[in-house]
């Protein structure tokens, strides 16, 4: 079996999961993994499938024909040199504070300096419910290399918080945070 990652965008509408379903299981494909989310409108994810080899260029085919209902982007695994697997420690990040321009590139800024991957990512902005104004909700997987000073990132973080005023959890995350 060859595995695709397929990202799809697209307005969003009844039937775009169906859809993109029927053309991976009519060339024989298998549904893996995937993570789908509608945004202000707007319909994009990402999906793993696996597909026999000879059905790899008629299954890409079949998903251009999708074009003005989803856009599709198709990339096999083996096509890239292969990641080493994921080492270091796992951690996990939860923020909320009142929204204000640029909080998830301060703090995203404060990770990379770490070196810290961030795996997942989850925003929202809400209403917040007794203090007027917007709220803004960050939850985050993210991988430390080995070695890296947890205590020292979590400082970090902290100082940031302080200057952003936002409520700052991290810590160490055995079972990734629930993520699933």
């Amino acid at each position: 079996m060859t595995t695709l990652v397929i990202t799809v965008i697209g307005e969003d509408r009844p039937g775009l999961v169906s859809a993109l379903s029927d053309a991976v299981a009519e060339h024989g494909g298998s549904w893996v993994r995937s993570q789908l989310s509608e945004l202000a409108g707007t319909f994009a994810g990402i999906v793993t499938v696996e597909v026999p080899p000879d059905a790899v260029e008629p299954l890409k085919g079949a998903l251009r024909g999708l074009q003005g209902v989803l856009e599709t982007r198709v990339r096999r695994i083996d096509e890239d040199p292969p990641r080493p697997a994921a080492e270091g420690a796992v951690a996990h990040l939860e923020l909320v504070g009142h929204e204000r321009p640029g909080i998830v590139r301060q703090i995203s800024g404060v990770l990379a300096a770490a070196g810290v991957s961030v795996e997942r990512l989850q925003t929202a902005v809400v209403p917040a419910p007794q203090a007027g104004g917007d709220l803004f909700q960050a939850r985050a997987l993210l991988r430390a290399p080995a070695g890296t000073d947890l205590d020292r990132l979590r400082s970090a973080l902290e100082d940031l918080a302080q200057e952003l005023q936002v409520d700052v959890a991290f810590g160490e995350d055995e079972q990734g945070a629930d993520w699933g």
